[in-house]
């Protein structure tokens, strides 16, 4: 009973890990999606704002650029790879019980 006690101990770490980085990736692909909205928006007033001057400022770049920084790295912290093997302590653990059955066997 202990045994299987500890399966599931392994088990509930080893989802709440991928849980947690689902979680983030989901966080961080939402924030893009704001982000990006956001730099259109600013862009738009930004190119309103400089027909409307006849003259270029830095500051009708910049806002709208720290926007679009955002929109990027949140992209790109959605899209990472997600890890290519899932539960591989609870698959080691069980591969090494099987082995001990085998042998006592």
């Amino acid at each position: 009973m202990d045994h299987l006690s500890a399966y599931g101990s392994l088990f509930h770490k080893e989802a709440t890990s991928a849980g947690s980085d689902l979680l983030a990736r989901a966080v961080a692909g939402i924030t893009a999606i704001l982000a990006l909205a956001v730099f259109l928006a600013l862009a738009g007033i930004a190119l309103m704002l400089g027909f409307l001057q006849n003259q270029f400022h830095w500051m009708l770049v910049a806002v709208p650029g720290l926007a679009l920084l955002l929109a990027v790295i949140a992209a790109v912290i959605a899209m990472k790879p997600l890890k290519s093997e899932r539960f591989p302590e609870l698959k080691a653990q069980i591969d090494s019980d099987a082995q001990a059955l085998r042998t006592v066997s």
